[in-house]
């Protein structure tokens, strides 16, 4: 089946599913980390499919595999905000770790994207 929009892509399944899961996780923070942690949490886990969504919508794969180099970054600044919530104990060990190895599935997917995108010439 070929792709004919960027919602068809794996990575952006999975990146849709890791922001629902953030989102509700986030809603069980303290509420002293309303505009804290959990809102960062959410902006970054929003920002990787919203950056996917809008590189797909751009015209060239240039431009595209800029704004998958954006998601992957932050799909690092959420690994790292997830650790943090399960330091201060928001998260607990078992959420942690599925989170960390669904992060890590969508980092190697957004790699290799990149990959493939620097291999087409433009």
């Amino acid at each position: 089946m070929a792709v004919t929009s960027v919602e068809d892509l794996k990575v952006f399944k999975k990146a849709h599913e890791f922001t629902i899961q953030i989102y509700k996780l986030t809603n069980h923070f303290p509420m002293e980390e309303r505009y804290g942690l959990a809102s960062q949490l959410q902006r970054a886990a929003v920002s990787i499919g919203a950056n996917l969504a809008e590189g797909g919508a751009r015209i060239g794969r240039k431009e595209f595999r800029q704004f998958v180099g954006i998601a992957k970054g932050s799909a690092a600044e959420c690994s790292y905000l997830i650790l943090v919530g399960r330091d201060l104990s928001y998260i607990d060990e078992e959420t942690y770790d599925g989170l960390a190895s669904l992060l890590e599935d969508i980092q190697r997917m957004l790699y290799g994207l990149i990959r493939s995108l620097e291999d087409v010439p433009t």
